[in-house]
């Protein structure tokens, strides 16, 4: 009985000490990819504060005044497809006349 229960102790020692080694390899494989992808974030981080700074820079060179948008005029009515389809036809044979 004793001979089983050190076997069986042996295994779990071997079992956890192959997965330590498991984790410390990949431990080792995180800190290798982060150490590589860090300049490439910092870079990229630069990029976007470049690209922020500028797109901040148009959009406040293109605001607009509330004086240059025209009011709409009030709808009254209703629109048929009637109407738009002799709004296009007038339209065709205007283009028709023009080109002969």
């Amino acid at each position: 009985m004793q001979e089983l229960l050190n076997s069986q102790r042996k295994k779990l020692t071997e079992r956890s000490n192959a997965l330590e080694a498991m984790v410390m390899v990949l431990k080792e494989e995180t800190m290798s990819m982060t150490k590589a992808l860090n300049p490439r974030i910092e870079e990229l981080e630069g990029e976007l504060a470049l690209c922020q700074a500028v797109v901040g820079k148009v959009v406040l060179s293109v605001a607009l005044n509330c004086e240059d948008v025209p009011n709409l005029k009030e709808f009254a009515g209703t629109r048929s497809t009637d109407n738009r389809q002799s709004e296009i036809g007038i339209w065709q044979e205007f283009q028709c006349e023009l080109k002969g």
